[in-house]
């Protein structure tokens, strides 16, 4: 999927989130688990909106996304340290190794499998250096289930109207429609994306971890450093690599 609509409207549709303050977030997660600054993979990085601030704290920041309108609009904003690659996430292939992983906003849960989250571990263990850290966010099955839901937003700003429509659909799978209207002169004229997101348990997430190499480092309630709790509506994984069975083979 190519999110084309959403693309040209993410930063405006983004704009609360606090990227500097997110920056600071994953980097204390990955020093406090021993990771170092190095080369760093944003996984699915979108407009490239954390890039940046990971690269002004000193990362050599590769941002790979699978949507070339996204990295278009990553490629037009100042982004000095930062190269950015047009790959699927479960088609990750880095020139070398990385020291560190980032993958943020809950990007994970656009997969569609988990066989899908299966492959995107395991590539991200593959290229791995030993010793390095892997944090990303992911949804809960409670947020889609009692969230998301069946529920509808909107979103306005001074030149796009958003209509954000959610059908909740079982087995922690939200299906989302995006209806865009972009001010024109006097007129609206209309785009939309379509897509769904999955959420899985944490028992799943942490099995998956373990299966492709790496050992459990943390898991918090995003963007804290709090334990879980049964109403979490997001959580933050941190782990570590030890072993990639890809490597091995």
């Amino acid at each position: 999927m190519s999110y084309d609509a959403f693309a040209r409207y993410y930063d405006d549709l983004t704009a609360n989130i606090d990227y500097p303050a997110l920056a600071d977030y994953y980097d204390c997660i990955i020093s406090r688990f021993g990771g170092k600054i190095g080369i760093l993979l944003d996984l699915a990085c979108g407009t490239g909106s954390l890039s940046v601030p990971m690269s002004e704290k000193g990362y050599d920041v590769i941002g790979t996304d699978a949507s070339e309108d996204m990295l278009g609009i990553a490629v037009s904003k100042p982004h000095d340290g930062v190269q950015y690659l047009c790959q699927d996430m479960t088609e990750l292939d880095m020139f070398g190794t990385i020291d560190a992983a980032v993958c943020t906003l809950d990007s994970l849960n656009h997969l569609e499998s988990i066989d899908d989250v299966r492959t995107v571990f395991g590539k991200v263990a593959l290229f791995m250096n030993s010793g390095g850290i892997f944090v990303f966010d992911v949804n809960t099955p409670y947020k889609h289930e009692n969230v998301l839901a069946d529920n509808t937003y909107i979103y306005e700003t001074d030149d796009v109207f958003c209509a954000w429509e959610n059908e909740y659909l079982g087995n922690g799978v939200v299906g989302i429609s995006l209806d865009f209207f972009e001010r024109d002169g006097d007129i609206y004229r209309r785009s939309s994306d379509d897509f769904t997101e999955t959420a899985w348990s944490r028992e799943t997430i942490e099995k998956l971890l373990e299966d492709a190499g790496f050992e459990l480092c943390a898991c918090y309630e995003y963007p804290t450093f709090a334990e879980p709790t049964e109403t979490s509506e997001k959580l933050t994984f941190a782990a570590r690599i030890v072993s990639s069975k890809n490597k091995e083979a």
